[in-house]
Formats: C-alpha cells, sequence, structure tokens
C-alpha cells in the first residue's frame, strides 16, 4: 500500500486508465463481433455501417496506444475479407 501523497494519487490515475482502456477493448470486441453477425446473416448493408463502425474504434484505439497499428490493420482486411464474400 502506497505511504506517499503522490503515489496514492498514481494508483487512483491507473485505476482509472485501466477501466477506461477495458471499456475501449470491450466496445472494439463488440463492434467486431457485430460486422461477423451481420456477414453470418449476408445482410451486405448491415455489415457495411457496423465495418465503419468498426474502423473507427480500431483506429481510435491504436491513436490511444491500446492496440498496435498492424493488429487494426489486420482486423480491417479480415473484416473486409469476409464482407466482400457476401455477394
Amino acid at each position: 500500500m502506497p505511504q506517499i501523497k503522490s503515489q496514492k494519487k498514481r494508483v487512483l490515475t491507473n485505476n482509472k486508465r485501466t477501466m477506461a482502456a477495458v471499456s475501449q477493448k470491450s466496445a472494439l470486441k463488440t463492434a467486431i463481433k457485430k460486422v461477423l453477425a451481420a456477414v453470418d446473416a449476408k445482410d451486405k448493408e448491415a455489415a457495411l455501417v457496423a465495418y465503419n463502425d468498426a474502423s473507427s474504434k480500431l483506429d481510435k484505439a491504436v491513436a490511444k496506444g491500446i492496440h498496435h497499428k498492424n493488429y487494426a490493420s489486420r482486423q480491417k482486411s479480415r473484416l473486409s475479407k469476409a464482407i466482400n464474400t457476401i455477394a
């Protein structure tokens, strides 16, 4: 347990940032699942709308340092490939 005032503040700040990152990761995973669910339902319009949302969340996660840029690129490629299989 921290004894110094600045360390106590740092613990609170770290917890706050961790919760924000966990929330953002969860929202991103949900957005990706929505794209895949629309692809499974063969609903291309819904898949494209969900893809745009997921793509935006991926870019924001990279900008905030939550994920690596290659992860975002790989996920976007995988999702767009899945959407293109709908004909």
